[in-house]
């Protein structure tokens, strides 16, 4: 039960009758017309902007539209009073019956509570993490994994059909350094003293089971053979066993991919050489061509060589500059592969494609896009999340983290310090494009300033109320329960709250930004909170009147709403509701 949808549809419907009937133009677009709860809850428990957005098209003042509007509104079920706010704003309050009703609703229906259809099963390509295959996961991946997994899961609920993603790098310079790295710790394997590692080598502790691993199952043959012959078996291996740590750190978040795609696969490994394959058919389509590039104003572009080169007409698209394809050695641009990897998630049917990329990939998003709308001739769909720096503090001070020193702390040691929970909900507290403060310390703490503890304590606490009423009927009887006792302010800001959560969860799918249940989570809880603690200040507003059994079973779905509310948010965002907090 969407409270705002409904009405939204009452008020469309009644803009058609009042068209009918000569108050209204006919034709008015009702798809404008939004119903959303007021900034200020004392204003009323909705607002529409009707009045706003069809006065222009209805050749009235937003005013005297909305004048128009009081009379017809003031029918609608439960509403007990309307008003026009600002410039034309109107305000409904609705008759506490209808919040009443809503929590029967809530109790019926548990966790499926908010769900929604408005994906109706389409398919989306959640690509995140992809990162290189060089070493373990730092806090940033961290980031990046877990509001990726998190918005696959809010979509999932939100009706649509989702394949989680991860683009294995492993073609490029990068992994044949990783491969010589491997077999520099191959050799000290075998008993060579290597010494200081060579500046451009991966110089951390986590290639030596590589090397080991290489020793056992080549012993000293490998030392006989040339770089060319040698390099491609250390470097399957190391990217192999990479792999396998990566995704040892990811479940221990509980993050799970669908899909593992190679690079390679592109044009090294498979039948075909898709990015070529790509070339051709844009070349065809006359979006490939032979120029030169003008030297970059500003920053450097890592792409520009001065010289005439294979362009992508990524400006016909709306990038700033056409795209070379081709490097200098004959050899594919990392963009050329990523248009054809975008392109086989198109191929493979994903009309949507959401990646989600870390805080120094922002430049590459136009040209990306460009390319999406190229090659899949405008049908495809692309939105990049940026994931903003992760700072790793304890009790307020940084701490320091360089993956190419082999200096950091990895993902897994901050997971095991402070738990997977602390981790998924505190990279969700704070939006994706902002820098997330990340406090070894703080996130354990047992205060409001803890919002993953304040959040999970509101569940534990509805628990506990529930577990100790005993004598009351906790099933069917709270769902047909008679709750017209619940007058209470603080009672009735639980159940507005309640209300907002359908309507929370399509607004965020539609947005792609999984921070909005997070946020919606900790302001239940507070509401919860408040609501508690009244109880303790007055007797009469407790959860358990013994002399008042009606009433009691009234509060008691009130506790039950709430628990079930927060379960599912908590389970959106991966996130566990323990029955008890010790």
């Amino acid at each position: 039960m969407n409270i705002f949808d409904l009405y939204q549809r009452k008020i469309a419907e009644t803009v058609v009758k009042m068209g009918q009937s000569g108050l209204l133009p006919t034709g008015l677009d009702v798809q404008k017309i939004v119903v959303e709860p007021p900034r200020d809850m004392a204003h009323g428990d909705l607002a529409t902007n009707i009045a706003l957005v069809l006065a222009k098209d209805a050749a009235m003042a937003p005013r005297a539209l909305a004048e128009l509007c009081l009379a017809p509104f003031s029918e609608f079920e439960c509403v007990a009073k309307v008003e026009i706010a600002g410039p034309g704003f109107i305000n409904l309050k609705l008759d506490p019956a209808i919040f009443h009703r809503l929590m029967g609703t809530v109790l019926e229906q548990k966790a499926d509570f908010g769900r929604s259809q408005m994906g109706q099963g389409q398919k989306v390509n959640v690509e995140f993490v992809s990162a290189n295959p060089t070493g373990p996961m730092h806090v940033g991946h961290g980031r990046g994994a877990v509001f990726g997994d998190a918005l696959a899961s809010l979509l999932s609920f939100a009706g649509f059909d989702v394949t989680r993603e991860y683009y294995i790098n492993d073609a490029g310079a990068q992994v044949d350094v990783l491969g010589r790295s491997a077999f520099l710790r191959y050799r000290e394997a075998l008993g060579e003293d290597i010494g200081d590692i060579p500046e451009g080598l991966y110089p951390g502790d986590y290639l030596i089971p590589v090397g080991e691993e290489l020793a056992k199952s080549h012993g000293p043959t490998l030392l006989q053979l040339a770089e060319k012959e040698w390099l491609p078996i250390a470097r399957s291996r190391a990217i192999s066993m990479m792999m396998e740590m990566i995704r040892e750190d990811l479940a221990a978040l509980n993050i799970h991919h669908d899909v593992f795609f190679s690079e390679r696969s592109l044009s090294h490994d498979g039948p075909v050489d898709l990015i070529r394959h790509m070339i051709d058919d844009l070349t065809a389509l006359d979006l490939i061509y032979q120029g030169r590039l003008p030297p970059p104003k500003g920053a450097p572009m890592e792409d520009w060589e001065d010289r005439e080169q294979t362009l992508f007409r990524a400006s016909q698209f709306g990038d700033d500059v056409d795209r070379p394809l081709l490097k200098s050695d004959g050899s594919y641009t990392y963009f050329a592969n990523d248009i054809a990897y975008h392109r086989s998630k198109f191929e493979r049917g994903f009309p949507v494609m959401i990646d989600v990329w870390g805080a120094d990939h922002g430049g590459y998003i136009k040209r990306m896009v460009a390319a999406v709308r190229a090659v899949t001739k405008g049908e495809g769909e692309l939105d990049v999340k940026i994931c903003q720096l992760v700072r790793l503090l304890r009790n307020g001070e940084q701490v320091r983290m360089s993956k190419r020193s082999g200096d950091f702390i990895t993902l897994r040691e901050v997971v095991d310090e402070v738990g997977r929970d602390a981790v998924r909900f505190m990279m969700l507290f704070r939006k994706n494009d902002a820098t997330l403060d990340f406090d070894l310390a703080k996130v354990i703490e047992q205060s409001k300033e803890n919002a993953v503890f304040y959040v999970q304590y509101a569940y534990a606490r509805c628990s506990s109320v529930l577990r100790q009423a005993v004598g009351y009927s906790l099933s069917d009887g709270l769902v047909k329960c008679d709750r017209s006792g619940l007058t209470d302010q603080a009672e009735l800001a639980v159940m507005h709250r309640i209300s907002q959560f359908p309507r929370l969860v399509e607004a965020a799918a539609l947005a792609h930004e999984p921070h909005r249940i997070a946020f919606y989570l900790y302001d239940l809880a507070s509401d919860f909170h408040s609501l508690w603690n009244r109880g303790k200040d007055l007797r009469s507003l407790r959860f358990v009147i013994e002399d008042d059994h009606v009433l009691t079973q009234a509060r008691l779905s009130l506790v039950e709403a709430v628990r079930i509310v927060l379960w599912t948010g908590l389970s959106v965002l991966g996130v566990s509701a323990p029955d008890e907090m010790r």
